[in-house]
């Protein structure tokens, strides 16, 4: 401890480092497989939008509506302590890493869904001059060009998440922050631990978009 100091004191820091490595460890975990959910039920979303019938379009519609439109802390509140209810109960970190990944899920199928509107109308003329399958003129054709286009927006949605993820320290998740909390309360040490997450989300996400932009710059040329 400090001694009621004002002074930093790297002995807490040191000591808090372990439980920082815990932390940052299921915070990528959550991070990572956040990001996957999100972009997967994004495209979902995505092509369920351009589906032939309304019956389709217009449940998907309200459903990501709702979804984009509800604070996450709600949602996660009401997957951990409500689904339960109903006898659907997971993990804190599995509730935790759902409700990011479908929450993000709303917001990345919009950009996919400005990446399919941009391929040329020309793209799928041709697709459909060479008599291509509705599933090959996807997968082949549309897919391919949709997603080169918009790969720096969904860089900035797993930013996004990563920045997200303290909410998680609602529900009992040991992220970064939880962790840094719970070392605090314990030492009555809050500037230090804080301090070095602090520092932690700035290292990760600054990098991450300087990558982004170097990327977006790349696939411009």
């Amino acid at each position: 401890m400090n001694n009621g100091t004002d002074k930093w004191d790297w002995g807490a820091v040191s000591d808090f480092m372990p439980h920082f490595w815990d932390g940052l460890l299921i915070t990528l975990q959550v991070l990572a497989l956040g990001s996957l959910i999100s972009f997967g039920l994004g495209l979902v979303w995505a092509l369920a939008f351009r589906a032939p019938t309304r019956f389709i379009r217009w449940p998907v519609g309200i459903v990501t509506e709702f979804i984009r439109n509800t604070p996450l802390l709600v949602q996660l509140f009401f997957l951990y302590f409500v689904l339960p209810e109903w006898d659907i109960q997971y993990s804190a970190m599995t509730t935790g890493t759902i409700a990011i990944g479908l929450h993000y899920s709303t917001y990345t199928a919009q950009v996919y869904r400005a990446g399919i509107e941009a391929v040329p109308v020309g793209q799928w003329e041709a697709a459909k001059a060479l008599s291509l399958s509705y599933t090959r003129t996807w997968t082949a054709v549309i897919l391919p060009q949709a997603i080169r286009r918009v790969i720096p927006a969904l860089g900035n949605y797993v930013i996004a998440m990563l920045k997200d993820t303290p909410l998680l320290a609602s529900i009992g998740v040991l992220e970064l922050l939880q962790r840094s909390r719970l070392e605090a309360a314990q030492t009555f040490q809050y500037t230090e631990a804080l301090t070095v997450v602090g520092v932690a989300f700035i290292l990760i996400a600054y990098p991450s978009s300087l990558l982004l932009r170097a990327l977006e710059r790349r696939l411009v040329r």
